[in-house]
């Protein structure tokens, strides 16, 4: 399905969606720039983009597949694709799959999570289907247990696992308690979740001869996103030519980031997409521009993750890059910031994974390293307003995932509701 001028495709959800009719209403007739447009309120959409009574929608579902999302990050959301724009989309994925380090003939085991209208299992496998090159594709899914999949790899000489982050390290977590390692793997393709360097260590103990990359970065219910970027750094996307395009704009302001190296939340408009339109919707990413031509974004995380104890914010990212640091025998596995209340008053839990478990000081300096970059963290504790941070080893597997997508749940909330 060729791409849509703006023009086209904002006039025809002013004439068939009542969502976009709305929003739209005191627009000029014709708008053929972007930024002559409002983002999307994400709460706004999705109270309208209900079933029944959707008032999203352009037409009927007559011919249409449905996903929806994990429901990670709030209720979960249904989102519906007609026939040639699933093929258009998963076609400039696979496209993208072979950017990522996709070749000829590799037997390609998807690890993705399927069922309950997920569709990450579904998404890839048609993405590989779809792909330029010839590829052997090994439906296993998520769902799969892992020593099924270690037996999997080298009965079968699987050479590229395409999965969630910690579904490829629970594979490589198997392996490596086997004592093996899985040499004839090449490629890790990680996708749903970024994927943090403190995984690296014991993907390449398990995989030793795999590349790292990203499988590109599409979401259920913002869709197609950007194209993955060849290179060291597998945070760099590109919005999908001709399909997609791909804004960064300031959180606190609204206005759109030009400047490399500024943090901006994602926003994104869809090209081809009409039955459920697209049109500078935030993915709920931060990212930042690393080319002065505004082509080329590197994902920085969920624009509102982290955990927040009294007055100190705890951005997850910024603490996994510090606990790395103050981790240089890679003893750390995996991270979550769990918040709980006892005795009357807040505090933070880091809950680390381990493979082999830690030196017993390690999470005394753990501790002083994050009251060094975050100073307010002490002082606050030290007047008694919240408790003092502690950290908790469990085995990597004991970190708590999402039930359905395997997602690693970064911030954990046990306060009581009451």
């Amino acid at each position: 399905m060729p791409a849509k001028p703006l023009a086209e495709l904002v006039r025809f959800a002013r004439a068939n969606s009542p969502f976009y009719a709305e929003l739209y209403r005191d627009l000029p007739p014709a708008v053929d720039r972007l930024d002559l447009l409002p983002v999307i309120d994400q709460a706004a959409f999705w109270a309208a983009n209900t079933w029944p009574d959707n008032r999203v929608l352009t037409g009927p579902l007559t011919d249409a597949g449905v996903y929806r999302t994990g429901g990670t990050t709030g209720v979960p959301k249904f989102s519906p694709w007609t026939r040639t724009e699933h093929a258009d989309s998963v076609t400039a994925f696979g496209a993208g799959l072979v950017r990522a380090g996709l070749r000829p003939g590799h037997r390609v085991a998807n690890l993705f999570t399927a069922g309950e209208l997920y569709g990450g299992f579904l998404y890839i496998e048609n993405a590989l289907h779809h792909a330029p090159v010839d590829n052997v594709r090994l439906g296993v899914g998520g769902a799969a247990p892992d020593r099924y999949i270690a037996d999997l790899i080298q009965a079968f000489g699987v050479q590229v696992l395409a999965g969630e982050p910690m579904k490829l390290s629970a594979v490589a977590d198997c392996l490596v308690g086997l004592g093996k390692s899985a040499e004839g793997v090449e490629l890790l393709l990680f996708g749903g979740d970024l994927l943090f360097a403190d995984l690296r260590p014991l993907l390449s103990r398990a995989f030793p001869n795999a590349a790292v990359a990203s499988v590109g970065y599409a979401s259920n219910d913002a869709g197609l996103v950007g194209a993955p970027v060849p290179g060291d750094d597998v945070r760099v996307h590109e919005a999908f030519a001709d399909r997609t395009v791909v804004e960064l704009v300031d959180e606190a302001t609204g206005e759109a980031v030009t400047t490399p190296g500024t943090p901006g939340r994602v926003v994104v408009t869809n090209l081809f997409r009409t039955l459920m339109p697209i049109l500078r919707y935030p993915t709920g990413d931060r990212a930042e521009w690393v080319d002065g031509g505004c082509r080329r974004f590197r994902l920085l995380g969920r624009s509102t993750e982290g955990a927040r104890v009294g007055t100190v914010a705890l951005p997850t990212e910024e603490i996994r890059a510090v606990l790395i640091a103050a981790d240089p025998d890679r003893h750390i596995a995996g991270m979550q910031l769990v918040q709980r209340r006892w005795d009357g008053r807040d505090g933070v839990i880091l809950r680390l994974g381990h493979i082999e478990r830690p030196p017993a000081d390690l999470a005394d300096r753990l501790v002083r390293a994050v009251y060094a970059a975050l100073p307010l963290y002490p002082s606050e504790a030290d007047l008694g307003s919240i408790h003092h941070l502690t950290v908790e080893w469990v085995p990597r597997s004991e970190l708590v995932t999402n039930p359905r997508t395997g997602k690693l749940q970064q911030v954990l909330d046990e306060r009581p509701r009451t």
